[in-house]
């Protein structure tokens, strides 16, 4: 995992970062740069500097309004695949093998874009402007007071009616040294939602032959902004649809989260509390289903990692007994959000019709805190126009 961040030549991932961004190569067929050779409806093998790719890029559907939505497939040599479409810069499918080599789609969803386009809790999508809560749907920056969209509970949640999770990105293919990819633009208008700023956002999505997921994510304004970037995979490594993920064991590198002030709100009362002698101590591997009926409403909190942001570290390790399937989190976040599909009711018609119940699946999505724009003592995520946002996760899959 080091040599994953090695090789892709980051030093350091906080807010503020100046590093120079990883350089990609894009696909430029019909140059000398690519060869491309059709080999199925659909498929194309490229070659790339003595490397050779097999990548899926496919029509997916269209939105109301025309707009056509695209679907890449990226497979690994080890055989992990991962599905990535435009709308929402969603991650559609992640098929990974079991300790006997069986594969198994572990990552919720839909089989089509329709599904997407209904109601459903940001399966998969890439979150922002600012992923979680944003108390009472405001903040005041520079002595300004933005008004933001009510859409949970009086606050606002994963960046209003349309985040960017309900736009369709822009997508090129591309290889670096680790992988395979697809990297997805978006141009965020100024008041967008209510932030400030025309922020222009590009979100990597890399698949390594080492079963390795990453996704990196750089962003540039003309106005200072709050920014807080984040993917809402749903993960069941059992296999998506296949029961609850109460036995699954979870390690998060936490000691503290930060508090809040309801089950109902979970909005931030800026104070961090220790996670000793609670159940929401996971410094050593438990059960998520433990202790999770000592928590109001199911555990979505945000850990706070001991690393504290800034390089890339190990945030969590998730391990599914039954198949043997883990699934370790790495980041250069300072926080991480553990949800545990509390609000899954069965009523969501999923993947081949399956009914995704209560607790059928879990959430990691690394970010700064919570609200962080009304706690001055919270890691700041205001970015400023000069700076570039640029922060990466890593998804390791292996077996036990």
């Amino acid at each position: 995992m080091e040599q994953f961040f090695r090789t892709e030549a980051i030093m350091a991932f906080s807010m503020r970062a100046t590093i120079p961004a990883v350089l990609v190569l894009a696909l430029a067929c019909g140059t000398a740069a690519c060869k491309e050779e059709a080999v199925a409806p659909g498929a194309k093998t490229v070659e790339l500097g003595g490397r050779t790719m097999k990548i899926k890029r496919e029509h997916f559907g269209r939105l109301a309004d025309g707009t056509a939505v695209e679907l890449f497939t990226l497979t690994s040599a080890s055989g992990l695949e991962a599905r990535i479409m435009t709308y929402g810069a969603i991650l559609v499918s992640l098929k990974a093998p079991d300790r006997n080599g069986v594969l198994a789609d572990v990552n919720l969803g839909f089989d089509s874009l329709e599904g997407y386009l209904g109601t459903h809790p940001y399966f998969g999508a890439i979150i922002g402007r600012y992923g979680n809560r944003i108390a009472k749907a405001r903040f005041a920056l520079d002595g300004v007071e933005y008004k933001l969209a009510a859409n949970n509970n009086g606050n606002t949640l994963h960046g209003g009616l349309r985040g960017f999770d309900k736009v369709v990105w822009t997508a090129e293919l591309i290889e670096s040294a680790p992988g395979q990819g697809v990297k997805l633009t978006y141009l965020s208008r100024d008041l967008e939602e209510g932030f400030p700023g025309n922020l222009s956002v590009t979100v990597v999505y890399t698949l390594t032959d080492a079963n390795e997921l990453s996704i990196r994510y750089e962003a540039t304004t003309d106005k200072k902004t709050p920014l807080n970037l984040t993917n809402h995979a749903y993960w069941n490594l059992k296999g998506e649809g296949r029961g609850d993920v109460l036995g699954h064991a979870l390690r998060i590198e936490a000691d503290k989260i930060t508090a809040v002030d309801s089950a109902a709100n979970l909005i931030p009362t800026g104070e961090i509390v220790p996670v000793a002698g609670t159940p929401f101590d996971f410094t050593s591997p438990h059960a998520i289903g433990e202790r999770i009926a000592q928590v109001e409403g199911g555990y979505d909190h945000n850990f706070v990692l001991r690393s504290g942001g800034g390089a890339p570290a190990l945030a969590a390790r998730v391990e599914e007994p039954a198949s043997g399937r883990v699934l370790e989190i790495w980041t250069d976040q300072p926080g991480i959000q553990l949800y545990t599909g509390n609000f899954l009711d069965g009523t969501v018609a999923g993947k081949g019709g399956k009914a995704y119940g209560k607790h059928f699946a879990f959430c990691l999505e690394t970010q700064h805190f919570p609200d962080s724009p009304s706690h001055p003592n919270f890691p700041t995520t205001i970015l400023e126009p000069g700076q570039t946002y640029r922060t990466v996760t890593v998804h390791k899959f292996s077996t036990k």
